[in-house]
């Protein structure tokens, strides 16, 4: 599996109600985003946001990438501080 991690500043609440409402209203990713999972995290105290876009393969993170790479800035929680592509190594649950 991989994951592209992207963190975000200046994140209101605001902002990270109406995201969530857009994506559950979507039913799933933007067209040309393969992914196949998401993962929002949300610091209200210090307005900052880390995003994990799951994906199946190197390319479909790839494809993913240059997606929301194109997306409009209004279209994020808040201003793009980094962007991650990694492979996930380990995962554990209780």
């Amino acid at each position: 599996m991989y994951v592209r991690v992207v963190r975000f500043t200046d994140v209101s609440a605001e902002r990270i109600k109406a995201l969530i409402a857009r994506i559950e209203e979507s039913g799933g990713p933007p067209p040309g985003v393969p992914a196949t999972g998401l993962k929002l995290l949300y610091d209200d105290t210090q307005r900052t946001a880390v995003v994990l876009q799951h994906f199946d393969s190197l390319e479909d993170m790839q494809a993913g990438d240059r997606a929301f790479g194109a997306m409009d800035a209004s279209e994020t929680p808040g201003t793009r501080a980094s962007v991650d592509m990694c492979e996930s190594k380990l995962e554990l649950t209780a």
